[in-house]
């Protein structure tokens, strides 16, 4: 099962911090989410640290 993630990230194209939904995905032995800006629909990504 995949573990989600609520919080908040900076959007690129908004220039603002947004409250978002993602899942928690690992690269590299790093965790991060991944998720759609709720104004624009822009991906968004969140680092969260190594696992």
């Amino acid at each position: 099962m995949a573990e989600s993630y609520t919080g908040e990230a900076y959007c690129v194209k908004c220039k603002e911090k947004r409250e978002f939904t993602g899942n928690v995905e690992e690269t590299n032995g790093r965790r991060f989410a991944k998720g759609i800006c709720p104004v624009c629909g822009t991906k968004v990504t969140r680092i969260l640290g190594k696992a």
